[in-house]
């Protein structure tokens, strides 16, 4: 999978949750983890606009595809 997510954003949140200080290893992590959650969220709401008859991805999809979880 091509990175898409800044290791920067990954501190910006880990500090965000009151993490005093954020290893390299903890910011490849989430962003691994994150990048893998969103495209399997992004395939399901890709699958509810088609089901729409729609090619357009809307925010009501990626909020039903959440619902799922």
């Amino acid at each position: 999978m091509t990175s898409i997510l800044p290791l920067a954003a990954m501190e910006k949140l880990l500090k965000k949750a009151g993490a005093p200080r954020v290893s390299e290893d903890a910011k490849k992590t989430l962003k691994e983890a994150l990048e893998d959650y969103a495209e399997e969220l992004g395939k399901y709401a890709v699958k509810i606009a088609l089901h729409s008859k729609r090619k357009t991805v809307k925010g009501k999809d990626i909020k039903i595809a959440l619902k799922k979880e």
